[in-house]
């Protein structure tokens, strides 16, 4: 028995690199270098984690044209050791560009080591984030799409079934649009609506092959802990389960937490504990527990901390977290419920 057995611990791969700290801001800007502080922090404030380095790497173009348009990277890679802003959310400095591909790449490197290793669970602290790129478009403070790559990735290398759960304040939009038609990449999304970047309404559920498996929980300003619950009971965890996936990627948003100034939902960190524990229970049943929590938002520095941790230790199966109450009022969670329901009957 190891040590980390005796102690209680549970073994967790870790991507962390100070080569992601470059993505600078050109002045104030909430996606900023100090979140990767806070979250580090998180994550050494974990009681349950042993972590095991994933050494980072840069992603290839294959890689990255599994999910983005070949114009799109040549036009990226131009912007190598330039300065200035894509759009009035999203900027680059002088090593951004080369940045984003490490953090792809590493996320890449992390799934590589799930399939292929004893360890499968892992924490990926990646800026820039990347669920609102789309396949021909850096926008929302996103450069490339991390978490797309890799579930693309983890297809390639022949997992059958990757969901995406994104529980994100803000729709993921670059992830949603990559696997529109894809039923091999299930993703599911809670988040503020209406609110940026205007998408995942309930009707969007995918189109071809890939009809139903685009699940959206669109959420009014002012969820709190009772509403998200009822959302994962009553449309997110069914709906994983029934699918079944073998790698799960959690795009990992703190930005749902209540102190956070870009949004207007009220989470509390115990609630991201409850969440990814809830997660893990089904990947433990359906993948042999290969799940990675992927950083995405989050803006409030002591909301992020506190979130991380508590998310950490909820999937790595510390002292289970209170679940809250289920708000079985809810509307927006109410006509989710219905939503699913519906699409599913004509998948499964």
């Amino acid at each position: 028995m190891t040590d980390d057995a005796v102690s209680g611990k549970h073994d967790a791969l870790l991507v962390d690199d100070t080569r992601f700290d470059a993505h600078a801001p050109l002045g104030h800007h909430p996606e900023r270098p100090e979140r990767l502080l806070a979250a580090r922090a998180g994550v050494r404030g974990a009681s349950s984690a042993a972590f095991h380095p994933v050494t980072a790497r840069s992603a290839t173009d294959e890689e990255l044209g599994r999910v983005h348009e070949r114009r799109f990277i040549d036009a990226l890679s131009k912007l190598r050791g330039e300065s200035g802003h894509l759009d009035p959310d999203t900027y680059v400095s002088a090593q951004s560009v080369d940045v984003a591909r490490l953090a792809a790449g590493s996320l890449v490197a992390m799934v590589d080591a799930m399939i292929d290793g004893p360890v499968g669970k892992g924490v990926a602290l990646l800026r820039p984030p990347g669920h609102h790129a789309r396949p021909a478009k850096a926008m929302g403070f996103c450069l490339l799409n991390n978490v797309a790559v890799a579930a693309a990735h983890a297809r390639a290398r022949g997992i059958r079934r990757v969901a995406v759960v994104d529980w994100d304040v803000h729709h993921g939009n670059g992830t949603q649009e990559m696997f529109w038609r894809d039923p091999s990449v299930l993703y599911l999304s809670t988040h503020q609506f209406p609110f940026y970047p205007g998408t995942g309404d309930l009707d969007e559920v995918g189109e071809g092959d890939g009809k139903g498996y685009t699940v959206n929980v669109p959420l009014a300003a002012g969820g709190d802990d009772a509403v998200y619950a009822s959302a994962f009971e009553r449309v997110l965890l069914p709906v994983l389960e029934a699918y079944a996936p073998e790698l799960v990627l959690v795009s990992a948003g703190f930005d749902a937490a209540a102190r956070d100034p870009l949004a207007q939902m009220e989470l509390s960190p115990e609630a991201y504990g409850w969440m990814a524990h809830a997660i893990a229970r089904v990947t433990d049943a359906s993948s042999g527990g290969r799940m990675a929590l992927v950083l995405e938002g989050g803006y409030d520095l002591v909301a992020l901390e506190s979130g991380m941790r508590s998310a950490v230790d909820g999937m790595l199966g510390a002292a289970a977290p209170v679940e809250p109450g289920r708000a079985a009022d809810d509307e927006g969670v109410e006509r989710a419920a219905r939503a699913a329901q519906k699409a599913w009957a004509g998948v499964t």
